[in-house]
């Protein structure tokens, strides 16, 4: 009797999960036909895996940082931005004030949009959504903060999916729900 109780449980569970998903409009395969690749710091090399999906950026680039102080991560926007890419940056207010090495500074001087989320105690972000309406999609996201420390010297993950249109644009759709809250940088 409990086994049956049980597993009526968890089907209701499942057919509540599923009742919700469409309540939000979600995708209820959101990963199907997708690309996904996951790293691990401080074996892999995270920060030229961010690279390299940079550099086949086409149209678009968003991105949320906590923090971005890795030199190599901002060359890479920059040269998108150079290529025509549309690059937009969130960063937390209170790393970039008290950060020094911080990139914002040097990305908003190369023409690139930023804006600092300040509404938050901590905008603890780290995405990265490239071309998120086009086929060639990726959502860059985990624990990895694009900063040299998160390579070299600490424990971090990504997950890098790609070609999954649906979940790219409910991340941008975020980011820019971000945007709105946010300031415009200015120094």
């Amino acid at each position: 009797m409990i086994r049956r109780a049980s597993i009526a449980a968890a089907c209701a569970c499942i057919l509540l999960l599923a009742q919700n998903a469409a309540a939000f409009d979600v995708p209820s395969h959101p990963l199907a036909n997708s690309d996904l690749q996951a790293a691990f710091t401080p074996w892999d090399d995270v920060e030229a895996l961010i690279v390299d999906e940079l550099a086949g950026a086409q149209k678009q680039v968003l991105v949320q940082a906590y923090i971005l102080t890795s030199k190599n991560i901002a060359q890479a926007l920059i040269a998108a931005q150079r290529r025509g890419v549309d690059i937009r940056v969130l960063a937390d207010a209170e790393q970039d004030a008290k950060v020094e090495s911080s990139m914002v500074s040097m990305l908003s001087a190369a023409g690139i949009p930023v804006w600092l989320e300040t509404k938050y105690q901590n905008a603890h972000n780290k995405i990265i959504v490239i071309d998120a309406a086009s086929g060639h999609s990726a959502v860059i996201t985990g624990s990895f903060n694009f900063t040299w420390t998160a390579q070299h010297k600490n424990a971090e993950n990504i997950l890098i999916v790609r070609r999954n249109i649906p979940l790219a644009s409910q991340y941008a759709l975020n980011w820019e729900r971000h945007r709105q809250d946010a300031t415009p940088y200015t120094k």
